[in-house]
């Protein structure tokens, strides 16, 4: 039989292919995630890509996310009882942190179904509420008043669409975060400093086992922020 397989339950899958572990700049948060002793792990992009499977960002903890997450966790004033939006979600960390912070409520975003799958499970590990949805809402307005954006300025085109776009939302008046560990193109002139912290990754994801991440929100867009 030849073929591309089809994964039909995506949550059985990760449950099968991860490891509810803590976050390690972020302990509070527990995520299922893709571990040395998983397989998923090892699999290449090409026996992800005969199994059906987008490339797992989600089965990750990126250092973006878990910036923001500490942030949120350390600074739950700014967050309790707000409306947030976590951008290309990925496995929900940033999201369930604000949630974890008193925010509410908390809406999720991602392109793939699998994240999707990932962040249900990961709230209710976490004991939240969010919700999780596909739609693309790049240009969007629908009135949040925290929006938090981890890992995504490592494409130019994209980095730009989305940055304008944030930026649009922290003029009208939203406290908008990055979280970034120096991707290519982060507007950092347009940018300033929250945080910055020393956050551990892995070397099978980026340059360093410790990258240095910074918090960042958009620079002279009003003190109410």
């Amino acid at each position: 039989m030849t073929g591309r397989l089809t994964i039909t339950d995506p949550e059985a899958f990760i449950r099968a292919n991860t490891e509810l572990t803590p976050t390690p700049h972020a302990p509070e948060v527990r995520l299922h995630v893709a571990t040395e002793s998983t397989e998923l792990w090892r699999k290449t992009e090409e026996e992800l890509g005969e199994i059906g499977l987008p490339p797992p960002f989600w089965a990750f903890a990126w250092a973006g996310g878990q910036a923001l997450a500490r942030w949120l966790l350390d600074n739950p004033e700014a967050v309790r009882g707000r409306r947030v939006l976590d951008f290309a979600s990925g496995s929900g960390l940033a999201g369930i942190a604000a949630a974890l912070a008193g925010a509410a409520p908390v809406e999720t975003v991602d392109i793939d179904p699998f994240a999707l799958a990932a962040i249900r499970l990961n709230a209710q590990a976490n004991g939240v509420a969010l919700t999780a949805t596909r739609e693309d809402l790049v240009g969007q307005d629908r009135g949040w008043e925290v929006v938090l954006a981890g890992d995504v300025c490592y494409e130019r085109d994209m980095a730009r669409a989305v940055t304008d776009w944030l930026e649009a939302l922290a003029r009208r008046g939203a406290l908008v975060l990055v979280g970034d560990p120096g991707r290519s193109y982060l507007p950092r002139e347009r940018l300033q400093a929250v945080a910055t912290y020393q956050v551990p990754t892995t070397r099978e994801l980026e340059d360093n086992e410790v990258k240095r991440t910074t918090v960042w929100r958009f620079a002279g867009l009003g003190a109410k922020n």
